[in-house]
């Protein structure tokens, strides 16, 4: 009986996993001051957050597919506002059904590809920047190498985050991520085109911080997708969408010039 309690427990788990039970919470980061990062969108719903996002180029911000779930009322974005109680009418940004752009291969957030643009209603203000993407596959990274993940998620008390929050990561190679995710209680087999990162004293992302960007010197490298739930976080790594796969799909929709108005959180 133990045994079938906990092979259910498992099976709940995976079950929220497969139907987008995505990155919930920023645990255990720090506020982000008003000057940084003022690259991170909040994806609304009715004026709820739901999502994280970040400006790649002046009208387009880039998030994961799986929020599109979410969206099913008045859609929009907020730029530029860490506190998302205090946003300003100007920074406000709403997004029409045609102007969210899934990629083609989206199905499920297991299976990958989970990736979409949304094309802003008008461009950013002065006081909202881009961030970089990479302009090649081959951009060099390695498992000593700390990012950044950034989002309005619950925080560790459960509640959700009004004020931007951070978190460092350290990114894992495949092999032992894809290992840690195969060990026989959990048995998945990553889909292609991700990265992993995994959190320092159970930080990292953990529903609304799903989207937002991983930040590796200087870079946004992926998007948060998916994870497990909070007690193996400090084991199981968080699965990023890697960004510089799919860099011919973001070139063909958004164009292939980004703006050179870019900015880094140090």
């Amino acid at each position: 009986m133990r045994a079938l309690h906990h092979h259910l427990m498992l099976l709940m788990m995976l079950l929220l996993l497969v139907h987008g039970c995505c990155a919930e919470k920023i645990i255990n980061g720090s506020t982000v001051a008003d000057k940084d990062m003022k690259f991170m969108a909040s994806v609304q719903n009715n004026g709820k957050h739901v999502c994280g996002g970040f400006v790649i180029k002046p009208n387009f911000v880039l998030t994961a597919a799986h929020c599109e779930k979410w969206l099913t009322g008045k859609v929009s974005v907020v730029l530029g506002a860490h506190n998302i109680r205090k946003t300003e009418k100007n920074k406000r940004y709403y997004i029409r059904k045609e102007d969210r752009i899934i990629h083609k291969a989206y199905k499920k957030v297991i299976a990958g590809n989970d990736i979409m643009l949304l094309k802003l209603s008008g461009k950013i203000g002065k006081d909202v920047k881009t961030v970089k993407i990479p302009t090649t596959e081959k951009t060099k990274m390695n498992n000593t190498t700390k990012c950044l993940v950034a989002g309005w998620g619950k925080t560790s008390k459960n509640e959700p985050s009004i004020q931007l929050q951070v978190a460092q990561v350290q990114l894992i190679d495949f092999p032992n991520c894809q290992a840690a995710w195969k060990q026989k209680d959990i048995n998945k087999t990553l889909p292609k085109n991700v990265m992993c990162a995994k959190g320092f004293n159970r930080n990292g992302p953990s529903l609304g911080d799903s989207g937002g960007p991983l930040v590796c010197n200087g870079l946004a490298v992926g998007i948060v997708s998916f994870n497990l739930s909070e007690g193996y976080r400090q084991i199981i790594p968080s699965v990023y969408t890697q960004i510089s796969k799919f860099l011919p799909w973001i070139k063909s929709k958004t164009g292939p010039s980004f703006d050179l108005q870019d900015y880094y959180f140090e």
